[in-house]
């Protein structure tokens, strides 16, 4: 970035990422994140999301198609801002985004129209439906239904099954266009445009964006009474969008003018009084910190990809080859005719014990000999690299899997397979525990 456009590009990012770790930071597991730019800065911002977020997090480039054309005489108009849309880890709440339906659609696809308004017709039967279906003759026409027969007679008296006039077709359902949520949204956003000097919106703020344009993001990624955070809230398009919508909010600025704004554009949308004794719409109270707030977690780096990767000094116990690691478990596990599985309890020889994490790779277990246990084969396949023990315990448990023999003996083999790797990490040069590394046998 700063070869291409220099120190003023690097600053930038620099100054912005590290306020994207913060919002990683505070963000909800199921929450997401957008951050709109222009097509300068927009493959930098994309690499750096990616690598705060993960690239796997990336949700959608929005395309927002700002105006309808621009003059610029020496090269192809611009016209578009983009949004990056990203989750937190995947979980991100999604309601879907719908827009008004085009109305030459409107008038190609919605031909019918009865008391209720306009309709347009989807089918009843199927041919190949997932599930089945339900075949009977229904008005003459034997077909595979996707409704019964008792809900068929629901839908004609109340008619909403649509016949055509000769007669000679199945019956259809009515789908009327009042009903219907609109069109889903692509990520090429056109319907919505960019505020001119004349749009009743508008404050004078530079950078003021439509209120259209923030309901739309809020209602596909929040859920009301859910909290939306604008770092950067400037003339409070998202505390009123946010507002009108039913959320919690929280904004910020640098700017000491933010303040009055945010307060002067809620009390004209109605949404905000100084006053809660004065006869206006949803009286609120709105907090306002001007002090810097004290951190309530430890401290913690906000993307953990980004943490230094420094290579802890290994301990002797820490090195111990698998091969010895079975070796000291299978003697803590040890039973009369073989070793216990700590996940089902059952007796088995030595060569059907498997080496597992207790704590899954998946969860960052670490491989050393406090976090080993020797398993079955079925229960080594079955705990994979998700379930905890304790998970795997449940499993086997169930019915369905019928795998469990001895649970008692199983917690007793894990509590063993426990205290002998405390005892070899406290005692590992003895005499005693060198041995049972090289397979010799011990009693204790």
């Amino acid at each position: 970035a700063r070869a291409a456009y220099g120190d003023d590009m690097g600053a930038f990012l620099c100054w912005l990422g590290v306020r994207l770790m913060e919002m990683r930071r505070v963000l909800r597991q199921d929450g997401s994140i957008y951050l709109h730019t222009d097509d300068t800065a927009f493959a930098y911002l994309k690499a750096l999301l990616d690598a705060l977020f993960g690239y796997k997090n990336f949700r959608a480039q929005i395309v927002w198609q700002r105006y309808g054309s621009h003059n610029d005489s020496n090269k192809y108009g611009r016209v578009y801002d983009v949004l990056l849309y990203y989750a937190k880890d995947g979980k991100a709440i999604w309601n879907g985004a719908w827009t008004e339906h085009d109305p030459d659609y409107i008038r190609q696809s919605y031909r019918h129209e009865d008391e209720r308004g306009r309709y347009t017709t989807a089918p009843l039967h199927t041919g190949g439906l997932s599930g089945g279906g339900y075949t009977y003759d229904f008005r003459g026409f034997q077909r595979t239904w996707r409704y019964s027969q008792a809900r068929m007679h629901e839908l004609e008296m109340d008619d909403r099954l649509h016949f055509s006039k000769t007669g000679k077709g199945p019956p259809r359902r009515k789908v009327y266009l009042s009903e219907t949520k609109g069109r889903p949204v692509s990520n090429l956003w056109t319907d919505i445009k960019a505020l001119t000097g004349s749009h009743k919106e508008r404050t004078g703020y530079p950078t003021q964006k439509p209120l259209a344009l923030y309901r739309r993001i809020i209602l596909a990624s929040s859920q009301p009474g859910d909290i939306v955070l604008d770092p950067f809230c400037g003339c409070a398009t998202t505390p009123v969008a946010a507002e009108q919508l039913e959320r919690q909010w929280v904004g910020m600025d640098i700017w000491q003018g933010a303040q009055d704004i945010v307060l002067a554009r809620l009390q004209d949308e109605w949404l905000f009084t100084p006053d809660a004794a004065e006869k206006k719409m949803f009286p609120h109270v709105v907090h306002i910190e001007t002090a810097p707030l004290a951190r309530s977690d430890e401290n913690e780096v906000a993307a953990s990809a980004l943490r230094l990767k420094i290579q802890r000094p290994s301990q002797p116990w820490q090195k111990i080859s698998h091969k010895s690691m079975t070796n000291i478990l299978a003697a803590a596990q040890a039973s009369e005719g073989g070793v216990i599985c700590a996940g089902c309890g059952r007796v088995l020889e030595r060569e059907f014990m498997q080496l597992d994490h207790i704590t899954p790779k998946a969860g960052n277990g670490e491989n050393h000999i406090l976090n080993r246990i020797l398993l079955c084969g079925p229960c080594n396949r079955r705990k994979g690299d998700s379930l905890t023990m304790p998970g795997l315990l449940k499993a086997n448990r169930k019915k369905t899997v019928g795998w469990m023999k001895n649970e008692d003996r199983a917690k007793l083999a894990q509590a063993a397979a426990r205290e002998r790797a405390q005892w070899t990490r406290d005692n590992m040069h003895s005499d005693v525990c060198q041995a049972l590394i090289a397979g010799q046998r011990y009693h204790f």
